[in-house]
């Protein structure tokens, strides 16, 4: 699996230690048995990256070879590689392999480092010893990071985890879906308009107000997403850069609640407002929950292919809501 996702402008650090610490935050959680790539210095469009380890030689051309091309598209020129694993000559392999084709394409590895989660070891030829302890949890940036709020779970498995349906919410939503279903099922082209004007309203009181949708405005809500592409438009059309972080707030509590064949559209919604707001790993997480319920989903697919591509959220243009096909005459 590989998550990139848009970097800051510049990444302030005094050695591999700090580096170790800033990855959690960029990446919403502790990465384990991970290739992770920074951007240092300056870029036109700074990112950074995690990749799972390669399991095989071939594997592990591919992932470098993929790296390398991602950071010359992003015009990276100076970047951190950092591994995590117990393995320290996979370790090596990974960064003298991807050293060699970021030289070719023009980048500098500045720092290479391996780490396990209690030690770090350089990598290269100051590398070996037996590498120097660090403690992130005591970390200054760690302690930054819990007061500006940012919430770093152990594992990507977390991540993952934190958007397991809840059974209880789950219920209930379903029963809402049950006894809303045969109003809709027959509604007409005027009758969708008016749905599609409460998708709106609804959506941008609950960016406003903050406020948890309770279950028959989530069981609506659900069953018009699925109606059409065109009333799903209508909540996309409420997103824009400011209002991302929001509407992941908005539409994770969605996903746990939905049932697992309404689930697509609001996981997909959820992957597009994380990846607006610059959490990429999230993103992934969320397209994989849409793709489990519905394979073809397009939204997920059109997802899929900007992450794959690390197109940087500043490419996409709120299409707001005079772009919506469904209230043209």
């Amino acid at each position: 699996m590989t998550e990139i996702q848009p970097g800051p402008a510049a990444v302030h650090a005094s050695g591999p230690t700090d580096l170790l610490a800033l990855v959690p935050g960029f990446l919403g959680f502790h990465p384990s048995d991970s290739v992770v790539l920074l951007t240092l210095g300056d870029a036109p469009t700074p990112f950074h990256a995690r990749v799972d380890l390669p399991d095989g030689r071939v594997a592990l051309e591919e992932l470098t070879d993929y790296l390398a091309r991602v950071a010359e598209r992003h015009g990276a020129r100076t970047l951190a590689v950092l591994v995590y694993t117990d393995d320290a000559g996979l370790a090596e392999d990974v960064v003298e392999d991807l050293a060699g084709r970021l030289g070719r394409r023009g980048g500098d590895v500045l720092c290479a480092v391996r780490a396990d989660g209690g030690r770090w070891w350089a990598l290269g030829p100051a590398g070996g010893g037996p590498g120097t302890p660090y403690d992130l949890a005591l970390h200054p940036l760690t302690v930054q990071a819990v007061v500006d709020g940012t919430v770093v779970l152990g594992s990507r498995r977390e991540l993952v985890d934190s958007l397991r349906a809840d059974p209880a919410g789950t219920a209930e939503v379903q029963s809402r879906v049950v006894a809303a279903a045969g109003r809709l099922a027959s509604a007409t082209r005027a009758q969708l308009v008016v749905e599609g004007r409460w998708v709106g309203r609804r959506v941008r009181r609950a960016l406003c107000d903050g406020l948890r949708l309770d279950a028959d405005d989530v069981a609506r809500l659900l069953l018009l997403l699925g109606t059409s592409t065109e009333l799903r438009d209508v909540a996309w059309a409420e997103m824009t850069h400011a209002n991302a972080r929001d509407h992941v707030d908005l539409w994770r509590d969605v996903v746990r609640r939905a049932p697992v064949r309404l689930r697509a559209d609001p996981a997909a919604l959820l992957g597009f407002a994380a990846w607006l707001s610059g959490h990429g790993a999230l993103a992934w997480c969320a397209v994989e929950l849409a793709q489990e319920s519905d394979p073809d989903h397009g939204l997920a697919a059109l997802l899929t292919s900007a992450l794959s591509a690390a197109v940087p959220p500043t490419a996409w243009e709120p299409f707001g809501r005079d772009g919506l096909s469904l209230f043209r005459p």
